[in-house]
């Protein structure tokens, strides 16, 4: 029994100088990475692309969306004057 004890202390401390082995070399590469990043960012910058704005009309917005202004302020208005006459709160949540 002392022998497999034993045995697992080895296996912990093995494991556990493993787990900090690829944890020091995972952010090791990650500092290695940026550096040689940020060095080429310097050397190679990236090119600024020039893009002209699109003027957007009325009904190309509304083909988009799917529904106009108007349907939406005639649903809005209906659900206010029905919670009204129902007395009902404006929250989504019905308490019982």
């Amino acid at each position: 029994m002392e022998h497999l004890n034993q045995l697992f202390v080895e296996a912990g401390t093995l494991m556990f100088a493993g787990m900090v082995f690829v944890f020091i070399f995972l952010g090791l590469m990650i500092v290695f990475i940026n550096v040689v990043l940020k060095r080429l960012a310097i050397k190679f910058p990236d090119a600024v692309v020039q893009t002209r704005s699109t003027r957007s009309n009325q009904k190309t917005k509304q083909n988009v969306d799917g529904v106009s202004p108007k349907v939406v302020a005639a649903i809005t208005s209906a659900v206010s004057q029905y919670r009204k006459q129902h007395n009902q709160p404006l929250s989504n949540h019905k308490t019982k």
